[in-house]
């Protein structure tokens, strides 16, 4: 009896540790990155034998696709933790640049590789994708290290996951990192592999990881089915899949009880889903604490906005260039100086304004603050004193009546204040109650057949958000938003196009042979009600916008751009297609414009 005793309790002992045994030699979060990225290396491994031995084209090319389909299953984790790293991998086929120190760096990675092997691959090209591949390589021993040594929490991995899906709407489904080749919906489909499986590291038990499972099952299908770069419907692909899978992840992370993690990022660690309409935090994109938005501050703000005072003949305000009934532009192809002349530049909308990290055409500005005083400092457009400005105020009770609401720590008005005040109130001109917005968030009846072909054509075919990234539609780089692009486009001096406008833009303040001629690109969103277009106000309609971008900008009219960033082969737009184009750009249109 005693041996039969033992043996049952040896025999539970043994499954007891068993168990124990593998549940500790589960592969971790880190771990499993590790695994991915030993098989990006074999990848690479096998595509630098490709090239040495001297194989076709079309070898190079699959191999190339194979490789990045191995990059796409660790990006979420590569560009949330390693960003810098991760630029020099898949970044854009563009230089690097450090405004500040006036230099700049080659790029390296995919996007070269692509250009380099597609749609020609030939001897000429070997050393040097030999060369990238090399790099390529070390940067890989890089993230090796760098993940072997840092730690990679719950609450990083979640955050990490849920930002992906983000780079996948904004980025992924667009052609951004795969221009030449229109290799993204694959891609898409590779990138979301990692959601469930990961999740299963935090918790395999959890019911919202089998429902995640499935969601990313029949996103990866539809793409698989879907899998024409230019025909996918991305807007049944966001609504239909990509949010459902956002909202999950809120869910699970809910479930599991992950904290948010704390970072100053435009993104609110709150949102269910990219297109929520608090979806943007803009003190994000503040000098510092005490000039956080409030709401007193923008009432403040309002009647500093719309007082002629603050010019030297008290006779312009802010809202005479920016109107609101024009969304805060003036209609004209640029505004008149206080000596009659025409001013260089097209007047900007101010809305969405706050959510990009640098003000006017030429980004000389990096926030708000510093454009106002610009702007009323400006001997040709209202040529006021700060200093004179700060002592009228000070005078005014009303004025120091609002001031003490906004800045209750402060006894009197302080000139910081003023500034901060007018950037608050262009920070509440943000609705993000456009049509389009209603469609994002589950109205599927407010958007026709045409404007919905329209959005696929702008995320697609016609790579409008390569430049202009959804929902923000500015160029402020998405899922992190650190970066607002720059773009040279070749727009023309006159509508006809027989002439490159002379304007050198970011050149003027920055002598670097990349900066001639870009200009900030800016937000779509009200462009139905903010002619005349482009940083000229060449062209009055957004047919004749379309049209331009249609062609291939300034090399596709003929001129002499080197440095043109804008895609210059035709886009093939049809007729149809680019009134399509034209109509989704109307459902951009805030509520109040409309």
């Amino acid at each position: 009896m005693k041996l039969k005793y033992f043996t049952f309790l040896f025999l539970l002992l043994s499954f007891f540790f068993s168990c124990k045994k593998s549940e500790t030699s589960k592969p971790t979060v880190k771990q499993e990155l590790l695994v991915d990225l030993s098989k990006l290396n074999n990848e690479i491994v096998q595509f630098r034998k490709l090239v040495a031995n001297n194989a076709s084209q079309k070898e190079i090319v699959e191999q190339f696709k194979k490789s990045r389909l191995a990059y796409k299953k660790a990006e979420w984790a590569i560009e949330y933790f390693i960003p810098e790293t991760a630029r020099f991998m898949n970044g854009p086929a563009l230089d690097e640049m450090e405004l500040e120190e006036n230099r700049s760096f080659e790029p390296h990675g995919f996007q070269v590789m692509e250009e380099m092997i597609y749609p020609e691959y030939n001897s000429e090209s070997k050393e040097d994708l030999a060369r990238e591949l090399n790099i390529f390589q070390s940067n890989i021993k890089q993230l090796e290290s760098t993940f072997e040594a840092i730690t990679v929490s719950d609450d990083y991995v979640l955050d990490a996951i849920q930002q992906n899906v983000f780079r996948v709407i904004a980025l992924g489904i667009t052609g951004f990192d795969s221009p030449i080749l229109q290799s993204s919906i694959p891609e898409a489909s590779q990138s979301l592999i990692s959601i469930p499986e990961t999740l299963e590291k935090i918790d395999a038990d959890n019911k919202s990881v089998s429902e995640l499972r499935e969601l990313t099952k029949n996103a990866q299908k539809y793409c698989t089915e879907n899998n024409n770069f230019n025909t996918f419907n991305r807007a049944v692909f966001i609504t239909e899949y990509l949010n459902p899978i956002s909202k999950k992840l809120k869910t699970f992370q809910k479930e599991e009880n992950i904290k948010n993690v704390k970072k100053s990022s435009p993104l609110k660690p709150t949102i269910e889903t990219l297109f929520d309409k608090d979806a943007f935090d803009v003190n994000a994109f503040v000098l510092s604490k005490e000039y956080d938005f409030t709401k007193e501050k923008a009432v403040l703000g309002e009647k500093l906005f719309y007082d002629r005072s603050l010019s030297k003949n008290n006779d312009r305000s802010c809202a005479t260039c920016h109107n609101p009934e024009k969304a805060f532009t003036d209609g004209l192809k640029t505004n008149v100086s206080l000596t009659g002349m025409n001013l260089p530049r097209n007047t900007p909308t101010l809305t969405y304004a706050s959510l990009q990290n640098a003000q006017f055409w030429d980004m000389r500005q990096l926030d708000l603050e510093k454009q106002s005083v610009d702007v009323i400092q400006n001997k040709d457009e209202m040529h006021g004193s700060m200093e004179n400005i700060h002592a009228k105020i000070q005078l005014d009770k009303e004025y120091v009546k609002l001031f003490k609401k906004a800045f209750p720590k402060t006894s009197k008005p302080e000139a910081w204040q003023i500034q901060n005040a007018i950037a608050s109130y262009v920070r509440s001109l943000n609705s993000f109650d456009s049509r389009f917005d209603q469609y994002m968030r589950g109205n599927k009846n407010v958007l026709n057949n045409e404007e919905i072909e329209g959005m696929n054509l702008f995320m697609g075919k016609a790579k409008c958000a390569t430049c202009h990234f959804t929902p923000l539609f500015n160029g402020t780089v998405p899922p992190s938003y650190s970066k607002t692009e720059h773009e040279v486009i070749g727009t023309p001096n006159e509508p006809s196009g027989k002439s490159l406008s002379p304007d050198k833009g970011r050149y003027i303040y920055n002598k670097m042979p990349q900066l001639v001629g870009a200009f900030k690109t800016p937000t779509v969103r009200n462009s139905a009600v903010t002619a005349p277009y482009m940083h000229n106000g060449v062209f009055k309609t957004l047919e004749e916008v379309v049209s331009f971008y249609n062609k291939g900008g300034g090399i596709g009219l003929g001129y002499e751009v080197e440095n043109q960033t804008l895609p210059f082969d035709k886009l093939n737009l049809t007729v149809k297609e680019e009134k399509a184009l034209v109509a989704f750009m109307k459902t951009l249109t805030d509520k109040k414009y409309q």
